[in-house]
Formats: structure tokens, sequence, C-alpha cells
């Protein structure tokens, strides 16, 4: 019967969550709950709820994490200063001249976004605002246009730098450790968020690619729903706006690559340079600044809110033998560390359309990923795996939140079932890229590898 209670702390916190609660109040009061009602019946040690505050110092003396609010401050910047919308004009330009220029351009933009932001709710709703009327006014299909935008957005999943890799590197490596101290070795090798990002870069560009060559194929085959526009372009123009964004992502992301600076610190410079780029544009005044760092603090208070509610639940989880049993079942489980992988792949496929990477990353991650590492995975080829799936069921109709979110912003001509048939050809994408690296691991772990050396 105690081997059961672990499945019904999930069971419930999975069914509250669905009827509307809190994820953070939801975590921690459904651990309260169960940790009392176990005391009470004897099955439960009330002297493991005292390594609580400790965990709660541990998480606000992670650097890593530190990052996360430093990131969200580089995105809103960026947003809010419509850099990237003077990006998505006169990239639009610059492709004009080809079939499906906009889309493509909307691909790179949101590539870009993606990297800043790490949000998919951020990316899709900014990418729709500013970029469907366009499209649909050039007479883009719907379908595609839709398709395009939601496939887009999701990139933050999976494109460095973002806060979805940050998080799930810094869970992933103490899952790791954990792994390999069960395993008995007591000097772990460690596993960076660096290490993630870099892990990320190539499956990301590799998805980012077939995306754009699937709408050259279809603007190819069916030039009606996605005709070019050829427009001027102003060369000065065109760089004013392109170089400084591209600049800085390259500046973010080469000094982690390279080493130079940690995740925390590169993202102090993001979020250093973000401001100097609005601030040169003119967009950048009081009133804009404060509404710059009220958005930041909500999403860091979001985040750190749900971690202390998902450390209590993991503690809580941990209390009732909840790893002992998911270690257990996966070792019966056909098929051995395969069947396991094949397993928490579903199940975290499933979990994205009820909840968002932030909850998924902290409940999830940390009762599965020990036991997958302690099996032999790579734990870089496993987050990004775990990037990539989140990133497909987060576009899956009929529940994944790039389409709510998309449909939120969208003109009311434009059908629901639009929006769902647009993305089919996307997820079959991801699907390929998903399936690629499963087969060929390398895609992931030979690039740290190589900069290792």
């Amino acid at each position: 019967m105690m081997e059961l209670i672990p499945l019904l702390m999930f069971i419930v916190v999975c069914g509250a969550l669905m009827l509307g609660y809190p994820v953070a109040f939801t975590l921690g009061g459904t651990a309260l709950l169960t940790a009392g009602l176990g005391i009470v019946a004897g099955v439960f040690d009330a002297e493991l709820l005292r390594a609580f505050p400790d965990r709660l110092y541990g998480i606000m003396q992670n650097g890593t994490l530190m990052a996360v609010p430093l990131f969200v401050l580089m995105g809103v910047m960026l947003e809010r200063a419509r850099i990237a919308e003077e990006l998505l004009v006169n990239l639009a330009r610059v492709f004009s001249g080809i079939p499906a220029g906009m889309a493509v351009s909307v691909v790179v933009v949101g590539t870009l976004l993606a990297a800043s932001t790490g949000i998919v709710g951020a990316t899709v709703v900014t990418m729709g605002l500013m970029s469907l009327p366009t499209m649909l006014n050039r007479g883009y299909s719907p379908k595609l246009a839709t398709g395009t935008i939601c496939a887009t957005g999701t990139l933050g999943q999976i494109i460095p730098p973002s806060i979805a890799l940050v998080l799930l590197g810094d869970t992933l490596s103490n899952a790791y450790q954990q792994a390999q101290l069960s395993q008995g070795i007591f000097n772990p090798k460690p596993v960076s968020v660096g290490d993630l990002f870099v892990g990320a870069i190539i499956p990301g560009l590799l998805l980012v690619a077939a995306y754009i060559l699937y709408l050259l194929f279809i603007a190819r085959r069916e030039p009606a729903t996605a005709q070019g526009q050829h427009e001027q372009v102003d060369l000065a123009e065109t760089l004013k706006s392109l170089f400084p964004p591209i600049a800085l992502m390259l500046l973010v992301l080469g000094s982690i690559i390279t080493g130079a600076a940690t995740p925390t610190e590169a993202a102090a410079v993001g979020a250093l340079g973000a401001g100097v780029l609005a601030w040169s544009r003119g967009a950048l005044n009081w009133a804009r600044a404060g509404e710059v760092g009220q958005s930041t603090l909500q999403v860091t208070a979001m985040v750190f809110a749900i971690l202390i509610g998902a450390s209590l639940f993991s503690l809580v989880f941990r209390g009732f033998g909840g790893e002992e049993v998911v270690t257990h079942f996966f070792e019966s489980l056909p098929g051995g560390v395969i069947g396991a992988t094949l397993l928490v792949m579903l199940v975290i496929f499933l979990l994205g359309f009820i909840l968002d990477f932030i909850e998924i990353t902290f409940v999830v991650v940390p009762i599965v990923g020990p036991v997958l590492l302690a099996m032999g995975l790579d734990p870089v080829w496993l987050g990004v795996m775990i990037a990539l799936n989140l990133q497909t069921s987060f576009l899956t109709p009929p529940f994944g939140f790039a389409l709510f979110y998309l449909r939120g912003v969208a003109p009311t001509e434009v059908a629901t079932s639009a929006i769902y048939r647009g993305v089919v050809p996307f997820i079959a994408i991801q699907l390929l890229v998903l399936c690629l690296l499963a087969l060929w691991p390398p895609l992931a772990t030979w690039l740290p590898g190589y900069l290792a050396s």
C-alpha cells in the first residue's frame, strides 16, 4: 500500500493543476497534506521535513539559477524596445524577392527571439502580433502562416541560451550527481548548463534548417499559399537592425561555449547589452524600464515559487519511497533502458499538454532523471531529448500551449482548425529530428565532447 502513495501524490497534483489551481501552491500543498496524513498514520518520518530549510537555502545560493532573471530581463527588454519588430521588418525586405520570404524571416527572427526569451508564450504572442496580419495580407494561407508562427515560437525550448535549458541543465546536473553517488562514484563527473547549451546547438540549428527547407518546398509546390513580394531594401537600415541583436546573441552564447563566462555571467552581459541597445534607440525611458522590471519580477517570482514547491514535493515523494518505486518500475520494464526511456518520453509528452516546461523540469525530471542516468544514459543527450520532446508537445493539437497562445491573438477570421492543420507538418519535422537524435546521440554529444577535449 505504501508504494501507491507516491503515485497518488502525482495524480493529485495533475488533477489539481487541470482544475486551475496555482502550480507552486498545488505542489507544496499536496506535499504538506500527504506528509501530515503520513505522520498521523505513522508511515512518514516527520524529521525529514527538517531538511526543507536547507533545500531552500541551497536554491537561493544556486549561482546558476541567477541566470534566470537576467535572461528574462534580456528578453523582455528586446521585446519592449521593439528591436525584434524592427528586425522582422528589415529581414522580410531582404527575403522579399523569394517565395515564402516573409515566412523565412519569421523563422529567423523567431529563432533569435526564442534564444533571448526562452518562453514559448512570449515568443508565440510576440510573433503572432507582429507577423500574422502581415502574412495574411500578403496572401499567405492561414494554415501556413499560423503553423509557421506556432512552430517558431516553440524553438525557445531548444535554441540556446534559453531559460528552459538553464533550468533543465541545473536539474539534470543535480540528477547526474545523485545517479553517480547511487552507483558508488564519490567523485562525480559534473555536467553543466553550458554543456547542455552546446549540446542543443546542432539539433536546434537542424530544426531551424528543416523548417526553412519545408517553407521553400511549399512555396515552390503551392505558390499561391506563400507568395513573394519584392520590396526595396535599405542596406544601411537593414544592417543597423540586424547587427546589434545578432552580435549580442553571439556574444552571450560564444562566451559560454568558449568558457570565458558562466551562464550567469553571460546572462548579465546579455541583460546589460539589451539595455544599451534599447537606450541607444531611444526606446528606453523610466516608464518602460519600470514595465520591464515588473515583467521580469513576475516571471522570476513564478519560477522560484514553483521551484520551492517542487522541492518540497520531491522531498516528501522520496520520504514515501517514491524513488525506489520508480527505480523498481523502470528496471522491470521490458526493453531495459530503451523501454524506460520511451516510457518517460511518452509521459513527458503527455504532461506537456497540461504542464509548462518549468513544472515538468522541477517535478518530473528530478524523479525520473537519476534513475535513467544511473542506467547509463548521457545527461546532455537526455536533456536535449527532453527539450525537443516538450517542444513537440507544446505544438501538438488539441492541447498544445503554443496553439492556445496564438489563438488568443489571432484575428477572428482565422479558424482554430486552420491553426491545428497548420502545425501538423512542423510536428512531423520535429518528430523526425527527435528520431534522428534518438538513433544518433552524437548530434547532441559530439560538440560538447569536442570542445572539452
